[in-house]
């Protein structure tokens, strides 16, 4: 089994919902178990377009799939949920990116592991801190420190997303 670090966000329609349901169709996959999911934060978007803000949450699990089997298997989900790719950094229904796949650094055409924007993105550093294991704490809290991005990040009071018991 593998851990790996996920990020969700969604800012089109039921935003809440959508990422429950994200989690909930994560945890439904036999070779996925969620062990954590964060707070849940709403966040200023990035990249210039104009957009509503976004809720977005961190996803820990454990997986014996391999990082590319999984990112195809968060693609499925996205589709399900009617992601629709038209505008870079535009608005979804449900964006799901791998951050961290165990300790696997490497790139290509496809997929970066570690995520090659993580640093820079409040919105993904904020919530990662509130799943990632205590041997990677102190990583996070230094990238989170030092990031450039100055875009708010504030945790939704009383809103939740569930994967126990699902």
């Amino acid at each position: 089994m593998t851990r790996a670090y996920l990020s969700m966000g969604a800012n089109i329609g039921d935003r809440l919902g959508n990422l429950q349901r994200g989690v909930q169709l994560l945890h439904a996959m036999p070779a996925i178990t969620v062990t954590s999911v964060s707070q849940v934060y709403e966040t200023q978007p990035v990249g210039g377009v104009v957009q509503d803000d976004f809720y977005n949450i961190a996803v820990r699990l454990e997986t014996t799939l391999s990082a590319p089997e999984l990112l195809a298997s968060l693609h499925v989900i996205e589709q399900q949920l009617k992601r629709v790719r038209e505008i870079h950094w535009g608005p979804r229904t449900i964006d799901l990116d791998i951050l961290v796949f165990g300790d696997e650094v490497w790139s290509d055409d496809v997929l970066t592991i570690p995520h090659r924007e993580m640093a820079n993105r409040r919105f993904v550093l904020q919530p990662l801190l509130d799943v990632i294991a205590a041997d990677r704490r102190h990583e996070i809290e230094r990238l989170l420190a030092s990031t450039t991005d100055t875009n708010w990040v504030r945790v939704v009071t009383g809103a939740r997303v569930e994967y126990e018991n699902i």
